[in-house]
């Protein structure tokens, strides 16, 4: 391959002005589970073909902007492994809501703690700042009720997951399916 090809290529990728747009698609997959899809795309046409494509693949269609939205409250969800610190239950719960936590819930191996979004970087640096390492720490649409599915459902949806997770342009995905 000539060098004038090579620098060519190497002058136009450092110079690209592509902007990246974030884009949410909604809709419904198998067995009426909704679903959304949080995407980073340069080409919107090309990401909304592809998040089509996959949803009627997997027996799902995708639906206008607020068809599914509705169902999902925005919040901060934090995850401490209760092996992974010394503290006890009553100082974890303490800690956060004394951060502005909005809820905490002692489970079988783990705690979470929930915070509406504008208070979630206050609550976890100051779980943080107590010396307490995160599981999983992210603002993530929660859904306000869940479907549960049969055996052929599941396995139709973790495909739809799948397949979607498998598209570059995706980010996020967010269901009501109860696993």
């Amino acid at each position: 391959m000539p060098n004038d090809t090579i620098n060519n290529a190497i002058k136009k990728a450092s110079t690209s002005n592509e902007n990246y747009e974030e884009i949410v698609y909604e809709g419904y997959g198998p067995n009426g589970v909704a679903v959304i899809v949080e995407a980073s795309t340069d080409n919107k046409n090309r990401t909304a073909a592809d998040v089509r494509h996959v949803f009627d693949k997997a027996g799902g269609n995708l639906g206008t902007t607020g068809c599914v939205s509705y169902m999902f409250n925005k919040k901060g969800i934090i995850v401490i492994e209760k092996e992974s610190t010394e503290k006890t239950e009553e100082e974890i719960m303490m800690l956060a809501l004394d951060g502005g936590a909005e809820d905490f819930i002692s489970e079988e191996e783990i705690y979470q703690i929930t915070t509406e979004p504008a208070d979630f970087t206050q609550v976890s640096g100051k779980l943080e700042e107590a010396g307490l390492e995160f599981l999983e720490a992210e603002v993530q649409m929660v859904p306000t009720t869940t479907v549960q599915l049969d055996e052929n459902g599941q396995e139709k949806m973790e495909r739809l997951i799948e397949k979607l997770e498998e598209l570059d342009d995706v980010a996020n995905i967010y269901h009501n399916w109860e696993e």
